[in-house]
């Protein structure tokens, strides 16, 4: 750890230097972000997760600074070209454009006009021009004339002094900067269609004209015309007016009137568009890119945390559907621990005939297995699958489930480890039931980007979309707590401090030895040491002989509870169990040392409801029955709808009709909304009208406003 970056992040993120210091100083321990934001709240002044990650990822950043500039400093120095002064500018360098903007004019690069014009001596005559003393260019050119050297006249040699001056001058760190903050003050963010591409790419017709300011474009927008770029159907333009840049760079250049200083403007005229403004207009891509990317990874965050906390049917006997219209819909029935009871195939949205037969089996296998609930898969039949077996009347509640990624998990190695004999069919409709029974813990098996989090999800950089959907995953996960003897190792290796080997051990030392009696036990796993016990433990539910192996309650806490329990005259039990005992703690005579009221209270509020479930109750939803198509809609129309995706301009909102409607931010409240996600969230059940129906491009308009339903996300 690097104490010298506590104060800036400090600054930065508007925190104390040590909030800074004591999460550095965690994170260098190996403490994970769940841990320390649950945990270690008296050393962090109760920092959250999202301002624990933020710090972690600066350190990271400005470590990786650090790294880039000591290889900056090694190669001038093994070229012979660090000096006091270029040392002292490259260490002083705050940002990594700074630093590049130093180290620019020393980068080993490919042979450039300049390098040539210096190669037959023409960097004189460069200088002689940039004087700028009046002098006639003709005449100063006139000594450099060398047909031996390829300069055969004075016009040769001009053209090669003004390669230099063009190639100086877009190096200068000073003209940088300014030009930098120019572009991007003044820099518009224009597109036009590829000539010829308008029919291809009518999908970006939206964009085939378009200009704005820079700093107004939406991330998602941007996104969506890099794409389009990429796609070779439009042409972007990230810059200020060609002329603003050039006279910023003459009014830092050109100091006189004489043919001289008509050399210089026109070297300079040529440098702007040919050398400064490509690489500003990069650097600036790269910006808004990068800002781009982090706002939908923001967005991306938010959707699966809704689509992983989304509320539990919990441990009931489930009869799962992955429907089908040829192939028939493969069934599944699930016990109430989500183990495979019986599977077969049906056939109910064919003939009358087979309708029966799957009329008949469905009725003998709920009868046979007491099924407590019904879950469908929405894909391909989903709505004609679930209209039949609603038709049926069987007293169940009758779910449709969101399948994403159901597939890819069926051709998963977890998939296999599970069920090795098992068709792939018949594990999608397993991974169907246990969706239902609880998402959290079926997910968790998946590649997050496979759920479907967002619509430019393969756009954005995908080292920072992995690394925020991962604290999502360990966020969500430590949340909730894991029965470390029902849990499977893909859920365990999301658990603050374990990883996939430590998961796997204690899958099998569970398999070997039978269920763990305590938290305490899983010390005997192999290779779960003090460090990975401390990290994991609390996030670990056990139910054997201490009661307080169920509740988040950290083990180095347990002892601090007994002497709560014994002053209130009570055992822990009665301490958990009764509210009367609990209130006769007095929460300030236990705050000592590293103990202080936001643990305490954490304590307190654990040891009155043990282990709950942060997620919503469950409630069976259901679409409008006969609205299937979106053939269907008609403007005005009111349906139930189930808010699929959330971004910054609006969400998508899934009617029953096999493609999302779009509510613009616009539509999704009786208010100014700034960020739909203060309004609706994944998951969220809602009352939508039709506003508009495009069936050939198969888009549909919804709108929220005027409509009973909550202002903000759960």
């Amino acid at each position: 750890m690097n104490e010298n970056y506590c104060p800036r992040i400090a600054g930065e993120l508007s925190l104390s230097v040590s909030q800074v210091s004591a999460v550095a100083r965690l994170v260098e321990e190996g403490a994970t972000i769940p841990f320390i934001a649950r945990y270690r709240k008296e050393a962090t002044g109760s920092l959250d997760e999202v301002v624990v990650a933020a710090v972690r990822d600066r350190l990271e950043a400005l470590a990786e600074l650090d790294k880039r500039r000591e290889a900056i400093l090694a190669s001038l120095e093994e070229r012979g070209l660090l000096d006091p002064v270029l040392k002292a500018a490259v260490e002083q360098a705050a940002d990594k454009a700074r630093l590049e903007d130093v180290y620019l004019p020393y980068r080993p690069k490919r042979r450039t006009r300049a390098m040539l014009a210096r190669e037959k001596g023409l960097e004189p005559l460069a200088k002689a021009l940039m004087a700028q003393q009046g002098r006639d260019p003709l005449a100063l050119a006139r000594p450099f004339v060398d047909a031996d050297k390829g300069v055969p006249d004075a016009e040769a040699a001009l053209a090669g002094a003004r390669d230099i001056i063009a190639e100086a001058m877009a190096e200068e760190p000073r003209l940088r900067a300014s030009a930098r903050e120019l572009f991007a003050r003044r820099g518009r963010f224009q597109s036009k269609v590829v000539k010829g591409k308008e029919q291809a790419g009518a999908t970006y017709r939206d964009w085939f004209v378009w200009d704005e300011p820079l700093r107004a474009i939406p991330g998602h927008r941007a996104l969506a015309m890099f794409r389009g770029e990429a796609e070779g159907f439009l042409a972007l333009s990230l810059r200020p007016a060609e002329n603003e840049l050039l006279e910023l760079a003459q009014r830092a250049y050109v100091r006189g009137r004489g043919t001289d200083s008509q050399e210089v403007a026109a070297a300079l005229a040529d440098g702007c568009k040919r050398l400064l403004a490509p690489s500003l207009e990069n650097e600036l891509r790269a910006e808004v890119k990068a800002r781009a990317d982090a706002e939908a990874i923001r967005v991306f965050a938010a959707n699966l945390r809704g689509l992983l906390l989304a509320p539990p049917l919990g441990q009931k006997r489930v009869l799962a559907l992955d429907p089908g219209f040829r192939t028939g819909a493969k069934l599944a029935v699930l016990d109430a621990q989500g183990m495979l009871a019986q599977h077969t195939t049906i056939y109910p949205t064919t003939s009358a005939g087979q309708r029966e037969v799957a009329a008949a089996t469905l009725k003998e296998l709920c009868a046979t297995f007491g099924a407590e609930a019904i879950g469908i898969g929405n894909g391909t039949a989903g709505r004609e699958t679930e209209a039949f077996v609603r038709g049926l009347d069987l007293g169940l509640p009758v779910v449709l489930v969101n399948e994403a990624g159901a597939s890819i998990y069926s051709a998963s190695e977890a998939a296999r480890r599970e069920f090795p004999d098992l068709d792939l069919t018949v594990r999608g409709a397993v991974s169907i039931g246990r969706r239902l029974m609880d998402p959290l813990a079926e997910l968790v098996k998946l590649d997050p980007k496979s759920i479907g989090v967002g619509q430019y999800q393969h756009d954005v950089d995908q080292a920072g979309l992995r690394r925020a959907l991962a604290d999502v995953v360990a966020s969500c996960v430590n949340a909730v707590g894991v029965d470390v003897n029902t849990a499977s190792q893909e859920l365990l290796a999301h658990v603050s401090g374990l990883g996939p080997v430590l998961a796997k051990n204690i899958v099998e030392h569970r398999a070997e030895n039978g269920p763990f009696r305590s938290r305490d036990a899983l010390k005997k796993v192999k290779r779960l040491g003090p460090k990975a016990f401390e990290q994991a433990a609390g996030f670990l539910r056990v139910r054997g002989d201490e009661p307080l192996d169920l509740s988040a309650v950290h083990p180095e806490r347990y002892a601090l509870v007994r002497r709560m329990a014994k002053d209130a005259k009570c055992a822990v039990p009665e301490l958990l169990a009764d509210p009367a005992a609990r209130a006769r703690v007095r929460l300030a005579a236990y705050v000592d040392g590293d103990i202080g009221l936001p643990t305490l209270t954490d304590i307190m509020a654990e040891l009155e409801k043990p282990g709950r479930d942060p997620r919503a109750a469950f409630s069976a939803f259901a679409f409008a029955e006969g609205i299937n198509r979106i053939e269907q809609l008609t403007p005005g129309m009111e349906l139930p709808g189930i808010v699929t995706n959330v971004t910054k301009f609006g969400a998508f909102v899934d009617v029953g009709v096999h493609r999302d409607g779009m509510v613009h931010v616009s539509q999704l409240a009786d208010r100014f909304v700034a960020d739909p996600a203060q309004v609706v969230r994944v998951g969220q059940e809602v009352l939508a009208r039709v506003t508009e129906v495009d069936l050939q491009r198969g888009r549909i308009a919804l709108s929220l406003r005027g409509l009973a339903g909550p202002e903000s996300p759960a």
